[in-house]
């Protein structure tokens, strides 16, 4: 662990290593913010995997490569006189002391839900058009859900209690069911669409991230299934050979470990 001087000392040298990588780099020179972007994308989603995996080495890492995008970004801005680090930085500090009146303002005690309230009603009169502004149209599909009730819970917009929402649930189990009697494509996909979305309002209630229930579930999948794999392997037999009932037996095995 290091000090506020160290923390400031380590910034502070990368904000020199990028300048050096910048200017001397073929690579590092080449990139764009459109180039980075795929990328920086990518390291998020490696660092999802690290805090799922409870890395708390490879969240340390994966942090890392993103506080340099941070920078990088920063630095491609300042060569055309955009703006640079202390903006950036200067910008989101200014955000969050606005955003929080109850700490540097009144200095009066609100909960979780008043603090979430009070935040979107600030975001509106910054001059925000919608409530449902700052949902990114390209984060997936899972992720958006959650953020749209969310924001939209912020602002009122919600269930009394959650037995109207697993009540909800219900109501849209049986539309889908209903549309497959009826084997219209389309209406399936829509009404399992809401399914979803009913389920992650219910996810919600629970104080469950729906998007780390199902990655921890794949991860749990996918574990079970090698073990089914290297159990083939052992036994000198190729998996696509294997009855269903072969590869139960086995997958509980799994279960029970």
């Amino acid at each position: 662990m290091t000090n506020r001087k160290e923390q400031l000392l380590a910034f502070n040298r990368l904000l020199d290593i990028m300048d050096e990588l910048r200017e001397k780099c073929p690579w590092d020179k080449k990139q764009t913010m459109e180039s980075l972007r795929t990328l920086t994308i990518e390291e998020t989603y490696e660092l999802a995997d690290s805090i799922l995996n409870n890395n708390l080495n490879g969240i340390k890492g994966e942090l890392g490569d993103l506080i340099l995008h941070i920078i990088f970004y920063s630095k491609i801005a300042s060569e055309i006189s955009v703006f640079d680090i202390g903006d950036v930085l200067n910008t989101i500090c200014e955000k969050l002391v606005i955003r929080h009146p109850h700490i540097y303002e009144n200095e009066v005690d609100l909960d979780e839900d008043q603090v979430k309230k009070n935040w979107e009603r600030i975001k509106l009169n910054e001059g925000k058009k919608s409530v449902l502004e700052g949902v990114p149209s390209s984060l997936p599909a899972l992720v958006k859900a959650m953020r749209i009730q969310e924001k939209v819970s912020g602002i009122g917009f919600d269930w009394e209690n959650i037995d109207e929402v697993f009540e909800k649930v219900e109501e849209e189990l049986l539309e889908f069911k209903h549309e497959i009697r009826n084997n219209d494509k389309d209406l399936i996909e829509e009404e399992f669409g809401d399914v979803l979305f009913s389920l992650v309002n219910y996810a919600r209630y629970l104080n469950i991230n729906p998007e780390n229930a199902l990655g921890r579930t794949n991860k749990k999948f996918i574990k079970r299934f090698e073990y089914i794999e290297n159990r083939a392997k052992i036994n000198n037999r190729e998996i696509s050979d294997m009855s269903l009932t072969e590869m139960n037996i086995i997958w509980n095995e799994a279960k029970n470990q």
